[in-house]
Order: C-alpha cells, then structure tokens, then sequence
C-alpha cells in the first residue's frame, strides 16, 4: 500500500501483491482497490498484481475541476515509471477498460497484454441514459438509495436470486460509507466518459495480444457491442461468462480469475521473445 504523485501533484494510491509479471489492475468508476479483496489472493500467486485507484477513485485524490477520461492516461504510465516497469499486463474493468483502451492507443510499448473486461469502446445512448441516471443518484448524497436506483443495472437477475440478502447488507452499508465526498468524485467520474469514442480503425492499430471479457446479462456493457472490438481488434480472443451481469467478475469469480489468470500465463513476459 502506497502513494505516488501524478505530474499534476495529485497523490494516488496503489497496492502491489505477489510476485511474478507486472499486472496493472483498473477497476470500474464505482470501484477501488479494496473491491478486488477476493481476487487479490489468486493473482498474487501467480503475478505481481498493482491496483491502482484513479484519480476522484478510492484513497487517490480527489480533483477540483471538471475533466475528461484521457487525465488517467499519464497517470498508469506515471505508476510504471515510479515502479521502473518498462512494460506491463493491463486490465480493465468497465470504466477502466476504457482508460485502458487509451492507454493501449497512446503508449503500445509499455503493454504486455491488454485484457477488457465488461467495457465499450464507446458511449451509446443507452449507457449515456444509464450515466446520467446514476448522476441523479447520487445527487440525493444517500448511499442506501443510491444502492437501490443505481446498483440493479449492476449485477444479473441470478445474482439477485441467490445473494438478495447479501445485497440487502451491502445497501446497509452503502449508507454509512459514502460521504458527500464520493458522492461528488463519482459525479466527475461519471461526466468525464462525456464523448468517449474510440473507433475501429483505431482499435485495428492495437497488436499487443488482447482478451475482452463478457458477460451473458450484461445491460451495461452488452455482448454485441463488445463484439464489435472483438471483430476490429487483431488476433482478439473474446469469452463471455455465462448468466452474469456487469458484475461478472464477482458473480462468477471463479470463472473470471481461472479465464484471465490462464491468458496471462500463456503470455508471459518470459514467452515473449
């Protein structure tokens, strides 16, 4: 657990777990590194995993401005340089799957691999509704009803089928965790996505090997757009979990660790040359 500071001075947060291969981890715009505490264990026994909060995410900085999701961008290749790594697996999960697709596109030789997992590579109408329906929420600055009007679009009718009662915690929880603070970080976040696009031909550039992850009952994020990379992207591998939502990498945890621990395996750096 520790701290660096971006070029603009903003301090952020990071964790390193285990040994082996440089895996830099980005999680969802609701997320930071304390919500990957059931797959820490598994990746630190085969890679040296790095969680990294963004900037207005988790223990980082919060920001006092208005910006766009291209400001993370330095920020993962600042964490590389702080950590002397010339180059590393990346993933990303929803929203961090989109910087790091810009990380991909903006700096090629500093990725071993780039795994997406739930993400689009751009903003349809349907998810920019969901953004600014999730922005409302939060305006309310009450965590338990922002658990009610914004996390159903998280997870898949299954999950809520078996886990209610653990979501009914969860909910109970949200209400005395999420401070004015987060509440208006996580509307920065959500604005920053404002005309995210990246398109075909520019994904067509990527060469390092890439994995996109899907998920069956994903509203968010849907197989058919993920599909698209999947056809503009060279040499793409593309698995969709079955009977999971946008959460899809802790409704089905198992499934998520086994398919993104197995691509990073047979991609080790070691393999490589």
């Amino acid at each position: 657990m520790a701290t660096f500071r971006a070029k603009d001075g903003l301090e952020l947060y990071y964790e390193e777990h285990g040994q082996g291969d440089p895996v830099v981890l980005l999680g969802g715009i609701m997320m930071s590194a304390a919500s990957w505490a059931l797959h820490v264990p598994v990746f630190a026994r085969h890679v040296h995993l790095i969680l990294l909060d963004l900037r207005d995410q988790g223990r980082s900085g919060k920001m006092d401005r208005e910006y766009r999701l291209d400001v993370h961008v330095p920020d993962v290749v600042g964490l590389l340089d702080e950590l002397d790594i010339p180059a590393a697996h990346l993933i990303g999960l929803s929203y961090g799957g989109q910087v790091a697709l810009r990380v991909a596109l903006a700096h090629p030789d500093r990725l071993l691999t780039l795994i997406l997992a739930n993400a689009n590579h751009y903003i349809p109408n349907h998810l920019a509704a969901i953004g600014r329906a999730w922005e409302v929420a939060a305006q309310l600055n009450d965590g338990e009803r922002f658990f009610e009007l914004a996390i159903p679009f998280i997870y898949s009718a299954d999950f809520y089928a078996k886990y209610l009662n653990a979501l009914r915690q969860r909910q109970a929880m949200f209400k005395s965790a999420l401070t004015k603070e987060w509440f208006e970080a996580f509307q920065r976040l959500c604005r920053s996505t404002n005309g995210f696009s990246v398109s075909t031909e520019q994904l067509a550039q990527l060469r390092m090997p890439t994995l996109l992850l899907g998920a069956e009952d994903d509203m968010i994020t849907p197989v058919r757009l993920m599909e698209e990379m999947y056809r503009a992207i060279p040499g793409c591998e593309f698995i969709t979990l079955p009977r999971a939502g946008h959460g899809a990498f802790l409704e089905r945890a198992g499934e998520f660790l086994t398919t993104v621990v197995g691509f990073l395996a047979k991609h080790r750096q070691e393999t490589l040359a």
